[in-house]
């Protein structure tokens, strides 16, 4: 068994921001602003798509794999000397396109998770691939399962009781609907006694739809540790292996969670 204890605080920076509409040069410029005074954290959090917004333009914004977008984040980890997470609209070597999560470390050195669950209201599925796999990523110890938007709705794909400690999702989840996200991400904390860190995106994407940001950090028990409500900002927050520990120890359900198989 894992010795949760012994885990150190992670630093969370979730940033929170509007987006300029297929426009990714100008949104690397205003991320770039929005990042310049953050320091002292391990993880950093864009949303969804954070170079365009959630576009069904792929043939047209699609980026390399090896892309300026990519390039982008690496050099703004490096800077930060932090991990930075956000998704970006890629076309990959085999000709398909994928909403594709980075996973950027300080080093330049990387690990993609590509979107699964494809928001078929928006026709999500009939401009990008699906994602074949989970990934758990370590950070400083912590495990760490990140997720995009949609995924969210899927309680079997978040589903991992014993190893993960933080489920991060990044989103451009619509004030329409904000009610699921503002619900469905404290039943993902509670049913997997871990963290939950989630970025939403905030503002009127070209479509014209809101968006009412929302982005949160819950604990183990589903509690609110931090909301970022509609502002936009860089929002901060610590977590602490301790106290994840001592609950998991107190109320250890996992031991009793369903062995199940997932197929695709």
């Amino acid at each position: 068994m894992r010795d949760w204890a012994a885990l150190p605080d992670l630093r969370l920076a979730l940033v929170q921001t509007a987006m300029v509409w297929q426009d990714a040069s100008a949104n690397y410029r205003h991320f770039a602003t929005l990042l310049e005074r953050v320091e002292g954290v391990d993880l950093v959090i864009l949303p969804e798509m954070f170079s365009t917004g959630f576009s069904m333009d792929a043939v047209q914004l699609a980026e390399a794999e090896d892309g300026p977008g990519r390039h982008w984040m690496q050099e703004q980890a490096r800077r930060l000397n932090a991990v930075l997470v956000g998704s970006l609209i890629i076309r990959t070597g085999d000709g398909s396109y994928r909403n594709r999560l980075y996973w950027v470390r300080p080093d330049g050195s990387f690990s993609h998770y590509d979107k699964r669950h494809l928001f078929r209201m928006a026709g999500e599925h009939k401009h990008y691939t699906a994602g074949e796999r989970r990934v758990l990523l370590e950070l400083k110890g912590w495990q760490v399962r990140p997720l995009v938007c949609y995924d969210l709705r899927f309680p079997v794909w978040s589903r991992d009781s014993y190893d993960t400690d933080l489920l991060l999702y990044i989103a451009c989840w619509p004030k329409a609907r904000r009610n699921a996200w503002n619900r469905l991400l404290p039943a993902r904390a509670i049913e997997n006694l871990c963290y939950v860190a989630a970025v939403n995106r905030t503002g009127a994407d070209g479509n014209g739809y809101p968006h009412a940001g929302d982005s949160q950090v819950l604990d183990f028990q589903g509690d609110c540790l931090l909301a970022a409500g509609e502002e936009d900002g860089v929002f901060y927050q610590t977590l602490t292996g301790e106290a994840l520990a001592r609950y998991r120890q107190r109320f250890p359900a996992y031991q009793d969670a369903d062995v199940f198989e997932l197929k695709f």
